[in-house]
């Protein structure tokens, strides 16, 4: 049983729970537990085993019951009561980007309907429109969306296939006579939403690992089969293909099928042009001799060419800059010295103590921290008077620590519709790390938008436009607004923008970076933490700044903390916090 699993239990639960009209502290209650879960470094069986999940925060009783009834029988009794209150393609609505669980009951209940066809029809004839709260404007947005939930379905996020393809490769590697084995495919290039997963081995006894392959664990229905492919579906739903390679062909195969399709047919056309045939079984000369394709670099070298990392495979650019020997040397998650948007308890929708988000931070090898809770918008923010002793207490801990790591006073303060930010000027200028973002009012106009964000940036009190599109793989679309200005502005005022790890988020896009460095403007790198197990999550940060071309020198939190300090430099009136023990506010 994957913790995977577990979370999309919960998740219904609480879906389930909201449709039919129960209790809302239970639907929270389920909702809470499905993202301590989420977050578990450990698998959410061996809780189960050991006997320990009911001490996990978050994790009640009943809630750690009906956890540890669905780990043993893959459903428990509460799921499938409710299941039967509901019918099953109203739960397909909640895919639907602006379609919550209190619109998708009032569809059901007042128009009877029950899957995306019905919602799309209704939405399309004017009935939609007819109910309460609803409207015309309302009903076109929601045909809109189901264009492009139809368009996005059968695509896993990153960050749902990667545990899936690891764990696997790994119990292949196992298997006697295996030589190699890898994950290839958009999963390889790192892009932020796979379809099938693609792994191949290298091996000279092609039979045993075929037979193997169908009964790891997770397996649940083999689809096709032969004597070096092997194509199967696991429990969780996601496509797998296996193919067995031997040895002398194993790096022409990891080339071909890690893709791109617009990256090969390049690599294939430059091998045509120099009298060669490039397949996934290898590099071929004029008289169908092999001359490469044990490794992948002799596959570049072949066509003359360096390595190309896999990120770059995109076609877009990447040969002729190789041959130029303008590849850039692409950011690590090593360069990364700290993380400027951590959100700790003092956030309503966070967990985690400073103590506790320092400690982990320590492990990771971060030297310093910005703790940038929620401003007063958002629910149970900050306001003026509490960020004010939330600054003192994070000044006061950061002398406690003695620099391991670093902590700095900073806020995610909301960007408001009409452009001011959330807090005042006097508490956001004693800030180290100011992080404006957009959390309301997506609807606008991209001029609306773009005049919002613009309006920002020239406060002088921002150093980072913190998720910058405001998407949500899958399940909201980025807003409107005008990249190439913001730019402009952001490169004017010294702002950065950010590359938002969270991967729900992946916000800025891969392309979006490569327009910032085009344009001259730093980036950073960004976690958004709201537990201490987040912290973890820079490495997807880091990989789409890989597919945007990004080097650390183009990223902010790669640099010392001391020059970060003067790069962030704003003018501020004389502090007026102090080192003692936190207790009042200035």
């Amino acid at each position: 049983m994957e913790n995977a699993e577990v979370v999309a239990m919960l998740g219904e639960i609480a879906d389930l729970l909201e449709l039919t009209d129960e209790n809302p502290f239970k639907v929270r209650a389920y909702r809470r537990a499905a993202q301590v879960v989420d977050t578990l470094p450990v698998p959410v069986a061996e809780l189960v085993r050991k006997g320990e999940l009911a001490g996990l925060p978050g994790v009640g009783t009943h809630t750690a019951e009906r956890i540890t009834q669905f780990v043993g029988a893959g459903t428990c009794d509460e799921l499938e009561r409710l299941r039967g209150k509901v019918p099953s393609g109203v739960m397909e609505l909640l895919r639907i980007e602006s379609v919550g669980p209190k619109t998708a009951a009032l569809v059901w209940k007042q128009l009877g309907i029950t899957s995306v066809d019905a919602l799309e029809e209704a939405a399309l004839s004017g009935r939609l429109s007819e109910l309460p709260r609803m409207g015309a404007k309302r009903s076109e947005a929601i045909a809109s969306a189901v264009t492009r939930h139809r368009s996005r379905k059968g695509r896993v996020p990153l960050h749902r296939a990667l545990p899936y393809a690891e764990d696997l490769v790994d119990r292949l590697r196992a298997i006697p006579g295996v030589k190699q084995a890898m994950a290839a495919g958009s999963l390889r290039r790192r892009k932020e939403t796979v379809g099938d997963l693609d792994l191949l081995v290298s091996s000279t006894n092609p039979e045993r690992v075929v037979a193997a392959f169908p009964k790891l664990p997770g397996v649940a229905t083999l689809l096709a089969q032969g004597p070096t492919k092997s194509t199967v579906r696991l429990r969780v739903g996601l496509q797998v293909d296996l193919r067995v390679l031997h040895p002398e062909s194993f790096g022409a195969a990891l080339h071909y099928f890690t893709g791109s399709k617009a990256h090969n047919i390049a690599v294939r056309t430059r091998a045509l042009h120099r009298g060669l045939k490039v397949n996934e079984y290898g590099v071929f000369d004029a008289k169908g001799r092999r001359i490469a394709g044990e490794r992948e670099e002799d596959v570049f070298r072949a066509v003359g060419l360096p390595w190309i990392p896999p990120e770059l495979r995109e076609g877009l650019g990447e040969l002729e800059a190789a041959e130029a020997g303008r590849l850039p040397e692409l950011i690590e998650e090593e360069d990364l010295r700290g993380d400027l948007h951590v959100h700790s308890e003092a956030s309503s929708d966070a967990s985690s103590s400073l103590l506790e988000l320092a400690s982990a931070a320590r492990g990771f090898g971060r030297s310093y921290l910005a703790i940038t809770d929620h401003s007063r918008s958002r629910p149970l923010g900050l306001d003026d008077a509490r960020l004010w002793e939330h600054l003192h207490t994070i000044r006061w801990m950061d002398q406690e620590l003695r620099g391991r790591p670093h902590l700095l006073a900073g806020i995610e303060v909301d960007i408001l519709p009409n452009g001011s930010l959330d807090l005042g000027d006097e508490v956001l200028s004693e800030l180290d790390c100011v992080v404006a973002s957009v959390h309301s009012r997506f609807n606008m106009s991209s001029e609306e938008m773009t005049e919002r964000i613009v309006r920002a940036l020239r406060t002088g009190l921002v150093h980072v436009l913190g998720h910058p599109s405001g998407r949500l793989i899958g399940s909201r679309d980025p807003y409107p607004y005008d990249l190439e200005r913001v730019l402009e502005v952001a490169r004017e005022q010294g702002v950065a923008l950010e590359v938002n790890a969270q991967p729900e988020r992946l916000d800025l896009t891969d392309q979006a970076c490569r327009l910032a460095k085009q344009a001259g403007v730093k980036l950073v790198i960004s976690s958004d933490s709201h537990n201490a197990q987040h912290l973890e999550n820079l490495r997807y940060g880091v990989w789409v700044a890989r597919r945007g071309w990004l080097e650390a020198g183009d990223v902010l939190n790669t640099l010392p903390l001391s020059e970060l300090r003067r790069r962030f430099r704003r003018p501020r009136r004389a502090p007026s916090w102090s080192h003692e023990a936190p207790g009042t506010s200035p």
